[in-house]
């Protein structure tokens, strides 16, 4: 890249922000245009600015980082680098730069900006704004992440979900994952906000979300599913949400 690099922060961390911004007019080839405090004021930013770089938190107070940057992907007709940036712990951003992220540990370390930075300045151009996707989906298979109860990230594949279940005493979702583990989720996670995911995921009841991809057949309102759910029996399919369901089994 040899122009100027028009640059936006999407982040709620007043701290970070200064400290990010701090660090970056230290590259006169860097603008910052603006910063946005939500994920939804950072897609209107986005929209408006067309940035070449954005710095991306994880978790904003409305949404995650992943949902915003897909949300601009579908708009977008720019070329465009995401660095995520997030205060989780380095083992986790290891893991996730197994899946071709720029990701940067808060607060900013001066030498790891600079390493992204230079990796961006020498891009060879095969690595584009729509790679962050492509990674994500490898071999076909969607990932995503949700965040956990206890405020850990966790990225999950399509295939690693047999179905959501609504804990009412508890007043939170669960995912029920092959493993045969569930791991609870945050407590603000809505229904809307799972079937979001993935065209997969789809509610049969107020306390049930099933992946379609596991099932088998329904009877007697009941859900029969493929292994390893084969044994699960409590996914019963309710009034409201059954010509839904069934009519996206029939065009499975």
């Amino acid at each position: 890249m040899s122009d100027k690099i028009r640059a936006v922060i999407v982040d709620d961390e007043e701290t970070a922000i200064d400290n990010l911004c701090f660090e970056l007019k230290k590259y006169q080839w860097i603008s910052v245009e603006g910063v946005a405090r939500n994920g939804k004021a950072g897609i209107r930013l986005i929209e408006k600015e067309h940035p070449d770089l954005l710095f991306l938190d994880v978790e904003l107070p409305d949404m995650l980082g992943m949902d915003v940057a897909i949300k601009v992907h579908e708009m977008q007709n720019w070329n465009m680098h995401i660095i995520f940036y997030t205060a989780y712990n380095k083992y986790l951003i290891d893991a996730l730069r197994n899946y071709a992220f720029d990701f940067l540990l808060k607060p900013v370390d001066p030498q790891e900006l600079a390493v992204a930075l230079e990796r961006l300045q020498t891009a060879d151009g095969e690595k584009d704004s729509n790679n962050f996707l492509s990674d994500m989906n490898r071999g076909g298979e969607k990932s995503f992440m949700v965040v956990t109860s206890m405020g850990d990230l966790r990225v999950l594949r399509v295939s690693d979900i047999g179905y959501f279940r609504y804990v009412s005493d508890r007043k939170i979702w669960e995912v029920a994952l092959t493993n045969g583990s569930f791991i609870p989720l945050k407590r603000n996670t809505r229904a809307e906000n799972l079937c979001g995911y993935d065209p997969a995921f789809v509610q049969i009841h107020q306390s049930y979300i099933i992946n379609m991809n596991y099932l088998l057949m329904v009877q007697g309102g009941q859900c029969i599913m493929y292994p390893p759910f084969n044994n699960v029996e409590e996914l019963l399919v309710s009034k409201k949400y059954r010509k839904e369901m069934m009519e996206r089994f029939c065009q499975l």
